[in-house]
Parts: C-alpha cells; sequence; structure tokens
C-alpha cells in the first residue's frame, strides 16, 4: 500500500519537473496559453481580477514624464522634417482636418483645465463602485484626491486624459514615470462621473485595482493612445522612463515616418505599403486586436505575426464559443475567424481611415448593400462574388426598422466600460439555438426581451431552416465541448479540421487539440503536417501541439528558421535548452522574454524558462515576484508551488500549494493537490486538515477521500480511516485500490472476514488484483 505524500503522481497529481509533458496539461501550460490574453490592447479597461501592491501611495507627488523634443522617438529618419500632424497638415490639410476632432486624434490629451474644472464642480464627492473621490482645484491644477478605504487621503494632480466620447477618464502618476487611469471617468455628454468597471468594488492589492499593474498606463494603454510611443522600462529599479512624440494617434503612427525627398519622386514608394489591403490592415490591427506583443514597437507596414500573438476563442470566457466577443476582445479576431474576411473584406471597405466612421451609412443598410446588390461585388485578391441580398426579405422585417438593418443582426453591439458599445466584427447569424444550449447571445433575443428563446429558436427555424444547422453550430459546439475538457470534442474538432479553409479557425482547433496530443497520434500527425502549413497562425499553433511530446523535437527545431517570429519563438519555447545554442534565435527569445518584465505574466513567463532551462534559484525568484504583484491569481501561485518543487523546497512548495487553494474556494482538486503536497513535505497535520477541506469541498472527490483514509490509518484512527475508504470506494466504484487499502486495514486489525469481503470486492474490479488475491489464497 502506498502511503500519502509517496508517490504523488499515481495518486493522481503529477508533480514532474518543468519542461516535461507536464508543462502542457497543467496550469503551467494553461498559463503561457492565456499569457496572450494578458496583453490584450488596452488591457486596463477589463473587467479581470488580480493584484499588484495592497498600499495605495501614501503621499501626494508628481514627477513629470520625459517627453518633449529632448525625447524624440529615436527611429525618425536623419534629416528628416518634423513629423508630427501638424509637420504633415500644411500638404494634407483635408486629411488634417477629417481626422482633427476623431477618436484617434484625442485618444490621449492634455486636460482642458476650464472643462475640468466645470466636471469638478458638477461634484465635490463622488462614490462609484466602491471608490471615493474628492475633486478640487489647487493652485489651477484640478486634483483628485482618493479616499483609501483605511481612512487616509491621497492626492493626484491631473494634467491627461484618456479619450473623449463617451468617456474621459483621468491619468494620474501614481509614483515616479508610473501612469495609472483612474477608474473614476467623466461622461462629457451625459455631465456625470462613473466607475469604468461599474459596481465591481475592486480591492487595493487586486492587479486590476486603478492602482495596480493591470491598470498602469505605462504598459497597457500607451501603445495605442501615443504616437512614437517607447515604453523604456527598467526592470532592475521597476521603474518607467516613457517618452513619445505627441499624445493621440496621429499620421506616423499608421503611417510610419516619412523619408527625405517625401512628397516628391524620390520619396514616394517607401510608402507603397499602404496600397496593399493586407498590410494597411495589419497596421489598423496593431490596436484594434487583443494580443499578445512580441516585439517593442510595430512598424508601420510590416507583418502582424512578427510583432503579436493574436488571441484565438481557447480559453473560456474570452470569446463565445461561436468567436463572438464576450470580454474586451477588440475586432481583429473576430475579423479573422470570418468569412467576410475569408472572402476579402478588409477594413477600409467600411471604414474611411482618417476619420474611423463608416464609409456609408448602416442605418439604411448602404453601407453593406455596396457589395450585396445585384450583381454582387466581387472582391479584390480572393474574387469572391458576394451573394445579392434583399434586405426586407432577408430579414422578415420591415423595410426601415431595427430589425432591418444589417448590422442589428450580424453586428451586434456589447457594452464596454459601462459605456462604451462596440459592434462585432464577425458577421455571424444570430442562432437562438446556441443561447438554449451553450449561452451564446443572439440578436433576436436582444431586441425582443419579452419573448422566449423558443420563440425565437421557432420564428428562425421557420424562416430559415436548414441554413440555421451550420458550420457555425459545428464549431460553437466543438469549442465549448474541448473549453470544458471533454474528450468528445477531440473527433468533433479533427472533423472540423479537414474542410476549414479559416486560418485563424485551423489554429483554434489546434490550440484546443494540444492538451490531448499525448494520448492521440491522429492529433500529432494533424499537427506535424499542420507545422509547414502557408499560415503563421497554424505553424505555430502546430508546434504548440507538438511541445513536450517525445519525438517530436525535429519538427521543433525546423521551425528555428521560420520566416515568421510567432512561429520562432513557439519553436524557442518548444526546446528552449537547444534555442539557446543558437545566437540569433537565443537573443530574440530573450528580447521576448524581457518585454513584460513589468508585468507579473512577463515574470512568470521569464520563471517558465529559467526553470525549463534548469535555473531554478533564479527562477523561483522571478515567479515569486509575479506572486507579489499578483496576489490573487491561483494559476500564479500554483506555477510558483511546482517550480519550488522541482527546485527541491517541498515546504515551500505545499504552503504554495495551500495558497492556490485559498484562491479557489470552490476547488476540491486545488485543496487536493494541497493535501498531497504537505503530506510530501513531511506536514501531516496540515496535509490531513487540507483533504479533509477538499472532500468537504467536493465530496465526491475519491481520490482525496482515499488519501484523507490512509493519513488517518497512519495517525492510528482506524474508523475514521475506514469510513474515508468506504468514502472513496462509493464515489470511485471502478478503482481496485480503494477497497483493497480497507483491506489491508481491516487484516492488520484483525478483522479477517471484514478484510476477505474488501478483498472480494477488489477483484470483482479487477480479477488480476495479485496483493488481493494472495489475501485470500
Amino acid at each position: 500500500m502506498e502511503l500519502v505524500g509517496h508517490g504523488l503522481a499515481r495518486l493522481g497529481i503529477s508533480v514532474r519537473p518543468l519542461g516535461t509533458r507536464f508543462a502542457k496539461t497543467s496550469w503551467l501550460k494553461k498559463l503561457s496559453i492565456i499569457l496572450g490574453l494578458w496583453w490584450g490592447v488596452g488591457l486596463l479597461l477589463l473587467g479581470v481580477s488580480a493584484c499588484r501592491k495592497a498600499e495605495a501611495p501614501e503621499s501626494e507627488s508628481h514627477v513629470e514624464v520625459v517627453h518633449g523634443p529632448e525625447a524624440r522617438h529615436p527611429k525618425l529618419p536623419s534629416g528628416a522634417p518634423e513629423q508630427t500632424a501638424q509637420s504633415c497638415r500644411a500638404c494634407h490639410a483635408e486629411i488634417f482636418e477629417k481626422w482633427e476632432g476623431t477618436d484617434h486624434a484625442n485618444a490621449n490629451q492634455p486636460v482642458d483645465i476650464a472643462e475640468l474644472e466645470a466636471a469638478f464642480a458638477a461634484a465635490e464627492q463622488v462614490t462609484e463602485g466602491g471608490s471615493t473621490f474628492r475633486l478640487e482645484v489647487r493652485d489651477g491644477v484640478p486634483t483628485m484626491i482618493n479616499l483609501n478605504r483605511d481612512g487616509s487621503e491621497t492626492a493626484y494632480p491631473v494634467h491627461a486624459a484618456l479619450g473623449q466620447k463617451p468617456s474621459r477618464q483621468m491619468l494620474v502618476e501614481t509614483e515616479t514615470g508610473r501612469i495609472q487611469p483612474t477608474d473614476m471617468a467623466w461622461d462629457p455628454a451625459k455631465e456625470e462621473w462613473f466607475n469604468v468597471f461599474g459596481d465591481e468594488n475592486r480591492y487595493p492589492g487586486e492587479w486590476g485595482h486603478w492602482t495596480g499593474r493591470g491598470m498602469n498606463w505605462n504598459s497597457m494603454c500607451a501603445h495605442c493612445h501615443m504616437t512614437g510611443y517607447q515604453k523604456n522600462y527598467d526592470a532592475g529599479e521597476d521603474l518607467y522612463r516613457s517618452s513619445w512624440i505627441e499624445e493621440g494617434i496621429s499620421c506616423i503612427q499608421c503611417h510610419g515616418p516619412v523619408p527625405e525627398g517625401h512628397g516628391t519622386n524620390t520619396g514616394d514608394s517607401e510608402l507603397g505599403w499602404i496600397r496593399d489591403r493586407q498590410q494597411a490592415e495589419q497596421t489598423c490591427a496593431y490596436c484594434h486586436a487583443r494580443n499578445e506583443q512580441l516585439t517593442p514597437e510595430f512598424p508601420p507596414g510590416a507583418d502582424y505575426h512578427d510583432h503579436f500573438r493574436l488571441t484565438l476563442p481557447v480559453q473560456e470566457g474570452v470569446f463565445y464559443p461561436d468567436g463572438q466577443m464576450l470580454d474586451e476582445d477588440f475586432n481583429w479576431t473576430s475579423i479573422k475567424l470570418s468569412r467576410m474576411h475569408h472572402a476579402g473584406v478588409a477594413c477600409m471597405d467600411c471604414h474611411d481611415p482618417h476619420t474611423s466612421e463608416t464609409i456609408l451609412p448602416v442605418e439604411n443598410n448602404a453601407l453593406c448593400m455596396q457589395c450585396h446588390t445585384a450583381p454582387g461585388r466581387q472582391m479584390p485578391l480572393t474574387e469572391v462574388v458576394a451573394p445579392v441580398i434583399d434586405p426586407t426579405a432577408h430579414s422578415r422585417h420591415a423595410e426601415g426598422s431595427t430589425g432591418n438593418q444589417c448590422v442589428s443582426c450580424h453586428m451586434p453591439t456589447t457594452s464596454y466600460m459601462m459605456r462604451s458599445p462596440r459592434h462585432d466584427h464577425g458577421w455571424l447569424k444570430p442562432d437562438p439555438l446556441m443561447t438554449k444550449e451553450l449561452g451564446i447571445p443572439n440578436a433576436c433575443s436582444s431586441c425582443h426581451g419579452d419573448e422566449s428563446v423558443d420563440w425565437a429558436i421557432e420564428h428562425t427555424t421557420a424562416w430559415y431552416g436548414a441554413k440555421m444547422d451550420s458550420r457555425q453550430r459545428a464549431r460553437a459546439r466543438a469549442v465549448a465541448s474541448a473549453q470544458a475538457g471533454e474528450e468528445s470534442a477531440v473527433a468533433a474538432l479533427m472533423t472540423l479540421w479537414e474542410d476549414e479553409e479559416i486560418p485563424a479557425w485551423r489554429a483554434t482547433y489546434l490550440q484546443l487539440l494540444a492538451s490531448h496530443a499525448d494520448h492521440h497520434p491522429e492529433i500529432v500527425a494533424l499537427a506535424r503536417e499542420a507545422a509547414t502549413d502557408e499560415d503563421p497562425m497554424v505553424r505555430g499553433s502546430a508546434i504548440q501541439a507538438l511541445t513536450g511530446i517525445p519525438g517530436q523535437e525535429d519538427v521543433i527545431r525546423a521551425s528555428f528558421d521560420d520566416p515568421v517570429r510567432l512561429v520562432r519563438l513557439d519553436a524557442a519555447w518548444g526546446l528552449s535548452g537547444e534555442a539557446t545554442s543558437n545566437a540569433a534565435l537565443a537573443k530574440e527569445f530573450l528580447d521576448y522574454l524581457n518585454l513584460t518584465l513589468d508585468q507579473p505574466g512577463g515574470r512568470l513567463r521569464k520563471g517558465q524558462y529559467l526553470a525549463n532551462t534548469g535555473r531554478m534559484t533564479e527562477a523561483v525568484e522571478e515567479i515569486k515576484l509575479a506572486t507579489q504583484w499578483d496576489r490573487y491569481s491561483p494559476g500564479i501561485h500554483e506555477t510558483h508551488a511546482l517550480v519550488l518543487q522541482a527546485a527541491g523546497r517541498m515546504p515551500e512548495a505545499a504552503n504554495a500549494f495551500y495558497r492556490a487553494a485559498q484562491l479557489q474556494p470552490e476547488s476540491g482538486e486545488a485543496m487536493f493537490r494541497a493535501g498531497l503536497a504537505f503530506a510530501e513535505a513531511g506536514k501531516m497535520e496540515e496535509a490531513t486538515t487540507a483533504l479533509s477541506s477538499a472532500v468537504k469541498r467536493q465530496s465526491d472527490h475519491h481520490r482525496a477521500w482515499y488519501n484523507l483514509g490512509l493519513l488517518k490509518n497512519q495517525s492510528g484512527d482506524i474508523a475514521g480511516a475506514l469510513e474515508a475508504l468506504g468514502k472513496a470506494e462509493a464515489a470511485g466504484p471502478n478503482v481496485p485500490d480503494y477497497p483493497y487499502a480497507a483491506a489491508t486495514i481491516h487484516w492488520q486489525s484483525g478483522d479477517r472476514t471484514a478484510a476477505r469481503a474488501a478483498a472480494q470486492r477488489t477483484l470483482a474490479i479487477n480479477p488480476g488484483y495479485a496483493p488481493a488475491r494472495r489475501m485470500l489464497q
């Protein structure tokens, strides 16, 4: 019989060192995948909860951030003119006037003192969503005084703001160079203050609190609210020396610095990429996507996948299973997943690049009908002809009604930051049946809130018949099944893969299949083939699926020289030990690892790399820092525990496992892992407490009952041991170890009859169970 704390892998938890297959199927693998979620553009606006520091700054502070002529972007061409929006105005006056009042132009702006004084006069003190600010003008400077929960006050002078409508979010400096947007924002149209997180009531110390790293402007906002922004983070000092050319998104942020001779025949060719539809839209995607940043900057016209990892609908809670936006996902993923984009639709088919407004009205369907009016527009590049659609016949709603508008049904809106409605860009069909099955919203029910989902299903079925049972449904069901960890998802995803044309979906399937690859040879074969796919997202996802699978090193190694950085980095992660011997790849990989060391996810990733390459002491310190910056993330604490264990520091590892379990109060499995870790550390009393808690959380957790029974037997509590083993046997009736453990305890206590009965139950489950057979001889 095996005692708790020995051979833990056989008792239900793998505790192998990092760099083995465990890294794929555990929190380590999961966290590696979802790191991309944390770097989504503008992530400060997301409703996430983690942490930075528990105490708010204790004193009033404002240190001027370095910007202006002395901190110009270093990549400006030598001898180029002063490249601000004003410098472009002389030659491009008409475009400048279109751009000047846009959200892009005003994405970040110095505060208008007179306007802010009026906003401050509207309310002397504001309390919303757990935050309270007193608003004053001190020496002509608008100042927000945070009334901290401990009764103290901290004053923050306001010098800049994010956005212009529907809200202006105030920017304050909480420490030298560290800029934070407050959670209290001003709605200039309604002339009122509101909390961008509603009633979430985030606490100081959470990563997502307005003073936390999840709301840090330097890391999370500035790249897409400034022109020529450089983060300039000093990892050793934990200090920002950020610089920029000008506030807001101006000309060179999208067009790039213009060369000498711009406007003449010698200079025009330098910007020829603008006329390339794919390169132009990838420049839009720089900001209009949820992604992981791979490099410090994105030169306009560059390949998107050389600089970003696009977030796909892999992790539950980010996108709906059909690809609709759920969390704050922006547009590019939905676009890349769509049939419309695959057919050739690009951003500027619908949007004026200088105003961001649609080029035709949507209210009368003019925008959509530019393609869908007879004979149907033939798309550039793909030569696909758009189907002809009669909006009234198609929608079954009267002309001029909301239900007759294409965007009402195919581009539903979701509001973020409480007051910012945004259209989904997947152009999916509303499907009430998926609402009923999977909780995916549909436009029919959104408009007809007084009707049942069954009513909507009845009407869509009657109107559209078999067309409703489309690939969109098959994808949603398969993705939802995979996210739930169901083994049946493998066959569904493999079937979808066979004739899937859209690369973003192919990459999604591969990432969802990755956790099953070690026991499905057909997935390995598929991934090997996909490693040479034309699309870099597919190639990168294939490398992820092959990482940790014995015998696949040749495919991963071959990707060290892939033409796209995204794939090279995935290969470097997959064989991090070998990658260090390739000088160019090693530098590229380390640059990537060092890029986000101002965030807990960046420290976590660096720590995982150090652990994978055997530098355990350094790995522990990096991940320890991540836990300090994100105190409420169970995944980070669990990763910390695993690295501590691999470093041979079992008592500390057990405490870290327990902390992770405390952060998951509903998870019996997490507390079970903590119990095993305490036993491995020789802390039997703590192990008993943890395992008892595990079965209280999850009464059918048979492995926890089993180990609790062994522990109780070890401590001399025979009755308690047999009771726990009985619970294990009831919850896990097909596991022969459980009745055999009871048989052994009965035998040792002298009850031969009960021992033989338990041994017989063991053999009924597994007739070849030799120890039980010997007991009956």
